[in-house]
């Protein structure tokens, strides 16, 4: 399938692996570029530009096709080496970026100067019109489905993809919801020239997580994610645990004078717990509604190549069956 995403990227289908802490390891990264896609290591998950280096340099040692990485700009009382990781990202070679969080205008100068492709993420029009106006080559549109953070509009993804496409210029993917070849047609019909899985991506073979977080996907559904820290405008959507319950309680009883202190222990620190450990109960984690649509663990490979056999059928035969 040859769409502008696939062109931008040098990639062979339509599909990117989105930025997740403590799951874009360089394996998931690799097997995601190595069945097609665009594989991204989650930079920051890399405690220092050192071991975003030496990450760097072990997915290279398994794939010799395109991958990304992701680097989240969020305010922070002692920042990361931001200029230590971007050079990182140059030295290694790396072309494409997925950038998330703050507006990464002041390090796309750097980037641009090596050929690097920069993709920002973004959960409104008006944020994604912001990224193409400082010269972002390409947006991935986060919809309210989305795990993780779905911003403060919440717009779905059947508005918000027609409506980035209205507005747009530069290509987009769309982002939250996205599963499986039904997910890659209905984005391209409503705009997008690509589709970003994250949860999807978790529950698969090559995914470096603990099984428990696997197979606590296997078995939510749809009804099993909630919104934390909407009280702080840093909404979250995360799987329903233990610990989310008590961050929801907290919510309710403190409202308005809720601060992250009162919810540190559930969110500070708890992604190793979790995704290493496999203790389920840790913290909270983000997850999107899609869990409803995971019902298997497949190899990155499998589950792309059936994304785009299904793709194909619907696009070839169900859709085309419908014209008189």
């Amino acid at each position: 399938m040859k769409t502008r995403i696939t062109e931008l990227f040098g990639i062979e289908h339509p599909i990117i692996q989105g930025g997740m802490h403590y799951v874009g390891f360089a394996e998931l990264a690799a097997a995601v570029s190595n069945a097609g896609g665009l594989g991204i290591i989650t930079g920051l998950t890399q405690k220092s530009p050192q071991k975003l280096a030496s990450e760097i340099a072990r997915c290279r040692t398994m794939t010799s096709k395109p991958f990304g990485v992701n680097l989240t700009f969020l305010p922070s009382l002692t920042p990361p080496d931001f200029p230590g990781y971007v050079q990182a990202i140059i030295d290694g070679g790396v072309k494409v970026v997925e950038t998330a969080g703050n507006n990464p205008q002041k390090w796309l100068p750097a980037l641009k100067a090596h050929g690097i492709k920069v993709i920002h993420k973004c959960t409104s029009v008006r944020h994604s019109l912001k990224a193409e106006a400082i010269g972002c080559d390409a947006v991935s549109v986060d919809g309210f489905e989305c795990g993780g953070h779905p911003g403060e509009d919440d717009i779905p993804n059947f508005i918000l993809l027609p409506r980035a496409a209205e507005e747009l210029k530069i290509p987009f993917v769309a982002s939250g919801g996205m599963a499986d070849g039904r997910s890659l047609v209905a984005a391209l019909a409503l705009g997008a020239e690509g589709i970003n899985m994250g949860t999807r991506f978790i529950a698969t073979k090559e995914a470096p997580v603990h099984d428990n977080v696997k197979q606590a996907l296997l078995k939510a559904t749809e009804l099993d994610t909630r919104l934390v820290m909407r009280p702080l405008r840093n909404t979250e959507r995360v799987l329903v645990n233990a610990a989310v319950e008590r961050i929801l309680e907290k919510e309710r009883t403190l409202g308005a004078n809720l601060k992250f202190e009162d919810i540190i222990k559930e969110v500070g620190g708890v992604y190793p717990r979790v995704m290493i450990d496999g203790d389920m109960d840790a913290g909270a984690w983000s997850c999107g509604m899609v869990a409803g649509l995971i019902h298997d663990i497949p190899s990155c490979k499998e589950l792309i190549d059936r994304i785009m056999r299904e793709a194909d059928t619907l696009i070839t035969k169900r859709l085309a069956g419908f014209m008189r």
